[in-house]
């Protein structure tokens, strides 16, 4: 996998609700975050999306209000050209992408995104080139801060219980990362049902 997002002088990403929910699943989202040299923002949209009571229950909203307490996040408000681009982009999106994809568009930020609509939507739109919350996770300094095997259990818990969305072209690898006994319990990959049938 490139991890070329997350390489050069692009200093900002900004994620949306999606990715906030695996590194929350993943139970090492703020040390993932604290070791790739790059800021990171959310939209105070996608926060607003996770004060609900489900997120609040399971954690996700304390632990996102947590990486923005120590700095790790910073909550960015939409901009007046920011707001009429996200007005166009919820026709077809869900608020937290499109305020992540405006944002993105007009501050020249990479968005991290893995919904296929929403990285579609912002590849035709001219963001910088979408990133992915397995970029993240696979990251050569986040192996490196958790080891090979934390980094492994951290990609595990973040597709069985965040129902991490990857590429398809990278299911073979994880697979293979992950061992085939593992990897039937994930049941968000690419091609889950041709390639271990139903689920039980």
């Amino acid at each position: 996998m490139s991890n070329s997002s997350f390489r050069g002088s692009v200093s900002s990403h900004i994620i949306d609700t999606s990715v906030v929910i695996n590194l929350h699943a993943c139970a090492n989202g703020e040390r993932i975050l604290s070791a790739i040299p790059c800021d990171f923002l959310v939209a105070s949209v996608v926060e607003a999306e996770l004060d609900n009571e489900i997120s609040r229950t399971n954690g996700e909203y304390s632990f996102l209000e947590m990486l923005v307490a120590r700095r790790i996040v910073t909550v960015a408000d939409l901009m007046d050209d920011e707001i009429e681009l996200f007005g166009d982009l919820i026709a077809h999106l869900d608020d937290g992408e499109a305020a992540t994809i405006a944002i993105a568009f007009h501050r020249q930020m990479t968005p991290v995104i893995d919904e296929r609509k929403g990285r579609a939507r912002a590849t035709a739109l001219g963001t910088l080139e979408p990133a992915w919350s397995l970029e993240l996770l696979r990251h050569p300094s986040v192996i490196q801060s958790l080891g090979h095997r934390q980094s492994i259990e951290t990609l595990y818990l973040a597709l069985r219980e965040g129902r991490m969305r990857i590429p398809h072209e990278r299911t073979e690898e994880v697979i293979s990362l992950l061992g085939e006994e593992r990897a039937k319990e994930c049941t968000c990959l690419p091609g889950y049902r041709a390639r271990f049938g139903s689920v039980k």
